[in-house]
């Protein structure tokens, strides 16, 4: 028996759009008034402006929460959807990228002490107070601590003045610090060659000079990687932050790990047994007589478990994979440390986020400096789309706070919807059912 295919008709109309959801999320965004805070922090517009900064903010936001991946699906894909939006006047992408060239400063050039190679960094003082104020207008800095976690990341990319990388790869290598493992903080982009270690206190010293100047309180906990590892850095950080982490190498301190006599098992976060121990060290010594400056004990937390092919470590003599913190805290156990210090792992979830989810894997200009402001825009997004998500999972089950764009857009986004005019009002008709209260 052949199946007989069903009968379609076809009833076209333009007006409705496919991305019906994204309306209740600039209600929100209209409800926390930063259509001020844009205008106050960027750069004035002529009076004859068809497009707004609000326009250009949320005109960039719509792409990665509507299923984009670069800024030409604006003009590509999302003008029909956003006709006649009250919320909204969508520009071309060209537009877009044109005004976000308009935010761009001047790179700066250095070379480390024995080096002969030029290093070139940007960062962005409009921007950086942008979101400083939207952050602390979204109350990111209202929690009893403060976190700071930075590391750096690798933007492989063929732009006309990219650098190799240590990956063998042309791209940028931004650092960047996170607030309390969600948010991002400051963002200071580096050419490829600029490793992680080199110049890593001056950037820290940005980092703090710009809170202070904002006024916002010493952060109590600080973590980084074993790049932080520095005498500079450590010198730093002890009059910067309460307590700070450091990951440490291996080749530096792996001589004190035979002098560690008690472990403690535990259970880390993949379910593994590892053993954790301490013991207080003198670091950076022949530095601190160079400088003439006394020295300070600080605490080393270490974890070790078995290596895989119990192959016995030359310099340890057993057959232990060590790991070790160096920190200032006197207050925690070891253990506490130890897992605290785990939950800078989160670092790598950012990065995943930032270039997948709202991207950072397709810069779009050829210049460090513009696709600065691009990493900062794009940055910005994902810190609203922190309080959207967190927001509306408050209103309908379908949603969890921890849900990434991908699952919010399914969920959420996608609703067809369309506006019309009457009595001189806006109305939103959804053909669907709404599933949470708005």
């Amino acid at each position: 028996m052949l199946h007989k295919i069903p009968m379609m008709k076809v009833q076209n109309c333009s007006t409705i759009s496919a991305f019906g959801g994204i309306n209740f999320v600039f209600k929100y965004l209209e409800e926390g008034n930063l259509n001020d805070l844009f205008n106050k922090s960027f750069p004035r517009l002529a009076n004859q402006s068809v497009y707004s900064w609000k326009d250009i903010i949320y005109s960039i936001l719509s792409i990665y929460l509507c299923g984009g991946d670069c800024i030409e699906d604006l003009q590509l894909h999302l003008k029909t959807h956003f006709q006649k939006n009250p919320f909204v006047n969508l520009p071309s992408s060209d537009t877009v990228l044109k005004r976000l060239k308009e935010l761009s400063e001047e790179s700066n050039q250095c070379f480390t002490k024995r080096g002969i190679v030029e290093h070139s960094y940007n960062r962005n003082s409009k921007l950086e107070a942008l979101n400083i104020a939207l952050l602390e207008k979204l109350g990111a800095f209202s929690k009893e601590e403060i976190t700071l976690d930075y590391d750096n990341t690798i933007l492989f990319t063929e732009k006309s003045d990219s650098k190799m990388t240590y990956k063998r790869n042309p791209g940028y290598q931004p650092g960047v610090c996170t607030l309390n493992e969600e948010q991002v903080l400051y963002i200071e982009n580096r050419n490829g060659n600029s490793d992680a270690k080199s110049f890593q206190t001056d950037t820290l010293e940005r980092i703090f000079a710009l809170l202070k100047s904002k006024g916002i309180r010493k952060a109590d906990h600080f973590r980084a990687d074993a790049a932080s590892y520095q005498f500079d850095v450590i010198n730093l950080l002890k009059e910067e932050v309460n307590n700070f982490y450091i990951g440490c190498r291996n080749s530096y301190i792996e001589k004190y790990y035979t002098q560690i006599s008690q472990w403690e098992s535990v259970t880390d976060t993949a379910n593994e047994t590892i053993e954790v121990g301490e013991l207080t060290i003198n670091p950076f010594q022949q530095q601190t007589r160079r400088n003439k400056i006394a020295s300070q004990e600080y605490r080393l937390i270490v974890k070790r478990k078995p290596n895989n092919d119990g192959q016995l470590n030359i310099f340890t003599k057993d057959h232990y994979q060590y790991r070790a913190i160096l920190t200032n805290n006197k207050q925690w156990s070891a253990v506490e440390i130890a897992r605290f210090y785990n939950h800078r792992g989160n670092m790598e979830k950012q990065f995943d986020i930032l270039k997948n989810d709202f991207g950072w894997n397709c810069m779009p200009f050829s210049k460090l400096s513009q696709n600065t402001v691009f990493l900062y825009i794009t940055a910005i997004c994902r810190n609203l789309y922190h309080y959207i998500i967190r927001y509306f999972s408050e209103k309908t089950n379908s949603l969890k706070p921890n849900f990434r764009v991908k699952k919010f857009l399914f969920r959420f986004i996608i609703m067809p919807a369309k506006w019309i005019k009457r009595s001189r009002h806006n109305y939103l008709n959804v053909y669907g059912k709404l599933r949470f209260s708005t």
